[in-house]
Order: structure tokens, then C-alpha cells, then sequence
């Protein structure tokens, strides 16, 4: 079946994908990407720091919603959790062009308050964080903590108290028994990064999991017991399972088994995911939550921002591959309220794509894509000569050497 279901992933995108719609690169791509940046994180940030996100943000529910009183909820923390697991790298960078660090600095300003409000029991926008949605929403939002210590480490005393209550809270939940066992593990890397006493099961727990019974082969993992072909492996598992494992070994070593392996992994889904990008920035419309856009692409992002990418993807590749699906996302002018806040929808607004726990909160795992903003101008990912990615070579004519499974010995 899995076999069947690949085989239609890669004739989807070599029959959609023609070389005249190939996307040309941005002439100056980190500065489309800030913009971006600005763009879609702006409404969130700025909103939430004025303690107004609730006022403000309009929360559309998908049609096919299964619980809209507590969706509408925690759509709040949605947005601002998925929002700062993107732009996190970017607010931990430092220097840059005079544009750019007066930008970060702003954004810099605006998410201290924005943390503060959201964790504050007494402010208007203070979130829910207890139940199985805010577990959720709860570990992208540490996730962001995790990949900016700036943050963690400008938050008055008082705020950071309050964040590991917040964080606290959700241990209350029970994970599904599938990803979402890495939502807890990510918020106890958390802890441990910033030395609060962890919970190691529950970091063990998935981590053993995925490492000794879910890997299905060729760089995927089954989320659960049943494999899914959809993004799911760079939506949350991948990316996750990076953090986890980086943060706790660099504390104890812990994982320094699984490492090698996981690695090797890795690298061939970014692979993967780099050939799904057709030659225009689509790509395949499969499985479920593909309304979180460039998210789909969280992983592949994550590994340039790492520099892990394998040697088969040149980080200029990638950048120009990540920038025609930035591109092509937002490209239609329903994407965006005209306040400024995502629709529903991969292509504009498309509601009947929404799953039934998608609300416009959900939609901000598309700032996922933009991690490799926290890599300096001058890191070859941004300074070196734009290069085709696979989908053009190919469908350009170009020799390009052919894609092989990954065989784990």
C-alpha cells in the first residue's frame, strides 16, 4: 500500500508540473522573505503584545468542525504558538541590515509582551492552556522558546514563572497515542534546556516510540500504528524529533545512540520532500492539514536552518525551492482577509480543505518555512548563487542523477 501511494505522489507531480510555470527566485531573497515575515506574523504579534488578539483576530472555524465552542477557544494560542515556532530563529539571530535589526528588534519588543500577556492570568489575551488542543499548540509555542533563548532569556522573572505554569498545566493531558506523544516531549525538552526539572518518560517515551516501532523505511515514520501519506513527518514528527533530541543530548547525551540513525533519516525525507516541490512552488495535495500551506515543508526548512541538509541538496537549491512555495502559496489574493489574517484554503480561500479541527488559529504552521531566517546573510544558504531545484532540472531537460531509496543497515 505504501508502495501504491508513493508511486501516485511522484506521477502526481511529474504529470502537474510543466517547465514554462517553473517560479523564478526572488532577485533578493532574504528580503522577501522578511517581508513575508512581516506580512503574515504582524496581525499576531502586534495584536497579542497589545493585549488585543482577541478582540481583533477573526476566527473562522472549517465547515466540517467538531467542537466550535472550544475550538474558538484555543484558536488564540494557536496562532501565536505556531507563529513563534516560525520566527523564532529570526528573533535569535543578531546583525543583519540596518532594515533588518530594526525589524527584529520590533518583533523582539512585541513578543516579549505578546509571551507576557498570553501567560497572564489577568490580561484579556491570557490563552487556554489545559485540554488536548492546548497541549498541541502549548509544545509549538515551547518549541519557539526552545529555538530562542533571547527570549527565555529577556522575560522578566515573574513571566518566566508564569510560562512554566502555563507549560505545567498541560501535563495534565493525555497524548493521542500517535505525534501527539511528541508534543509532551518537546515541552519537557523545554524544561530541560532551561534547566527545570523534566519529565524524562515522558521525553523517553517518544523517543522510543518512533525510533524502535514506528519507522516504516525509506526516511518516514508511521504516525501511530498505521502509516498515512501526508506531511505529517514534516508538519510535526521530524522537526520535533530533532529538537528533542539535540536539546537533551546536549544536556546528557542521552539519545547520542539513536543520533546516527536518526540522521540518516533525516536527510532522506529532505530529499523527499525537496522533490516534491514542483518546478512553479505547488505540490501534491495529499493527506490531511494540507491548509498549513508552506508548512508542508517544515522539515526541509528546519534542516537548512540546522545546516543538516544532505550533500544532494545544496542550500542555495533548497532556498530557491522554499521561495517558489512561499510564493505560490500566497500567490492568490484570497489567501489573506483584507486585515491581513490567513484564510482557509492552500490556494486562497478554501474552506471545504479544512479538517475538522482547523480554525484560522491553525493556519500559522505556514511560518514554519521560515526558519532558515535565523541563519546569518552571509550563511550560504543565503549568499550563494541561486540553483534550480529538482523539479526545474528536470523538467528543463537537465541530466540530474536519479532519486534511490534510503536502505537502513
Amino acid at each position: 500500500m505504501k508502495v501504491i501511494g508513493l508511486f501516485l505522489v511522484f506521477y502526481c507531480l511529474t504529470s502537474a508540473t510543466q517547465a514554462q510555470n517553473k517560479r523564478t527566485e526572488p532577485v533578493d531573497s532574504r528580503k522577501f522573505w522578511l517581508d513575508h515575515l512581516d506580512r503574515v506574523a504582524r496581525p499576531v504579534i502586534f495584536n497579542l503584545a497589545n493585549d488585543k488578539l482577541k478582540e481583533k483576530m477573526p476566527v473562522t472555524l472549517s465547515t466540517h468542525i467538531d467542537n466550535k465552542e472550544q475550538r474558538t477557544k484555543v484558536a488564540y494560542l494557536e496562532a501565536f504558538g505556531r507563529t513563534l515556532s516560525g520566527i523564532a530563529p529570526f528573533l535569535n539571530l543578531e546583525g543583519g541590515s540596518k532594515e533588518e535589526v530594526a525589524l527584529r528588534k520590533q518583533y523582539r519588543e512585541w513578543t516579549l509582551k505578546a509571551i507576557a500577556n498570553a501567560v497572564n492570568p489577568s490580561a484579556k489575551d491570557y490563552m487556554v492552556w489545559n485540554g488536548g488542543q492546548p497541549l498541541v499548540d502549548a509544545s509549538f509555542f515551547a518549541l519557539g522558546m526552545i529555538r530562542c533563548p533571547w527570549l527565555w532569556q529577556h522575560l522578566d522573572k515573574n513571566v518566566q514563572d508564569q510560562v512554566v505554569t502555563a507549560l505545567l498545566t498541560t501535563r495534565s493531558t493525555v497524548p493521542v497515542y500517535s505525534n501527539w506523544i511528541l508534543f509532551s516531549g518537546v515541552i519537557e525538552a523545554f524544561f530541560c534546556k532551561y534547566n527545570i526539572e523534566y519529565d524524562q518518560v515522558r521525553v523517553e517515551y517518544g523517543v522510543r516510540e518512533f525510533a524502535q516501532h514506528w519507522y516504516t523505511g525509506d526516511g518516514m515514520f508511521s504516525d501511530g500504528m498505521q502509516f498515512s501519506l501526508d506531511y505529517y513527518n514534516s508538519y510535526v514528527i521530524q522537526p520535533y524529533l530533532a529538537a528533542i533530541l539535540e536539546t537533551v543530548n546536549k544536556k546528557n547525551g542521552r539519545y547520542n545512540w539513536y543520533t546516527p540513525k536518526f540522521d540518516q533519516i533525516s536527510k532522506r525525507y529532505a530529499e523527499i520532500l525537496e522533490r516534491l516541490i514542483n518546478a512553479d512552488g505547488s505540490f501534491p495535495v495529499i493527506g490531511r492539514s494540507i491548509t498549513y500551506r508552506g508548512g508542508a515543508f517544515h522539515h526541509l526548512a528546519d534542516m537548512a536552518y540546522r545546516k543538516q541538509l544532505p550533500v544532494s541538496l545544496p542550500a542555495a537549491q533548497v532556498r530557491g525551492a522554499l521561495s517558489a512555495v512561499i510564493h505560490k502559496t500566497f500567490e492568490s489574493p484570497a489567501t489573506l482577509t483584507k486585515d491581513g489574517w490567513l484564510t482557509i484554503g492552500l490556494y486562497g480561500n478554501q474552506p471545504e480543505l479544512g479538517d475538522f479541527y482547523i480554525t484560522t488559529g491553525s493556519l500559522y504552521l505556514c511560518m514554519d518555512i521560515l526558519l532558515p531566517l535565523g541563519l546569518p546573510d552571509t550563511d550560504e544558504f543565503w549568499s550563494a548563487p541561486s540553483l534550480p531545484w529538482t523539479a526545474v532540472k528536470v523538467w528543463n531537460g537537465q541530466d540530474t542523477p536519479a532519486d534511490h531509496a534510503l536502505d537502513l543497515k
